[in-house]
């Protein structure tokens, strides 16, 4: 079997070695990985690793606590289990207010989606010119492929907006101060 580039499959995806079959079971590897190298498992790398092997019931309690004290990363997980209903009854309101938590707290993932539930009208009133200054803060804060996306969605959100529009939008983004500034 081949793929786009015409290369075999088995040299893309190669057969599963011991190490693999560790990151196939992730909850498990980070207890593992703490116990080898004596490191804490903190709440939220548990999480990170609840959720990508689908525990999303276990990941929303887990990230729940760090949360409710503020961490940023925590709260925008905990947004888009709220989004996208992983865990969580599918809320766009509450999705919202923990992007824009967590976006406040600088942190680029919120910033880029609480831009597009602005974008979308999911949750808040479909406002163009917000979608456009959280989408310039996160492609600002955030690095490589992960900026170029933000750098296209802006674009793609900029494509809506008059030019004044587009000037306000910027106003906003370069006026903006997060709380951890």
């Amino acid at each position: 079997m081949f793929i786009d580039a015409g290369i075999p499959v088995s040299i893309v995806a190669p057969r599963r070695s011991a190490l693999a079959a560790i990151v196939v079971r992730p909850n498990l590897s980070a207890v593992l990985l703490a116990l080898l190298f004596g490191v804490a498992v903190t709440p939220i790398a548990y999480a990170d690793a609840l959720t990508n092997g689908g525990h999303y019931a276990c990941a929303a309690r887990e990230l729940s606590p760090p949360a409710q004290r503020g961490n940023a990363r925590a709260l925008a997980q905990l947004g888009f289990m709220y989004e996208h209903g992983f865990g969580k009854p599918q809320a766009y309101t509450v999705a919202a207010d923990l992007y824009a938590q967590a976006a406040v707290r600088g942190n680029a993932s919120a910033q880029g989606l609480l831009g597009l539930m602005y974008d979308k009208g999911h949750g808040v009133p479909q406002n163009f010119v917000l979608a456009y200054k959280w989408l310039i803060l996160a492609a600002a804060h955030a690095s490589g492929r992960e900026r170029d996306v933000y750098l296209r969605l802006r674009d793609a959100v900029a494509s809506k907006l008059s030019t004044d529009e587009i000037v306000e939008g910027q106003r906003l983004a370069l006026n903006w101060k997060s709380a951890c500034w």
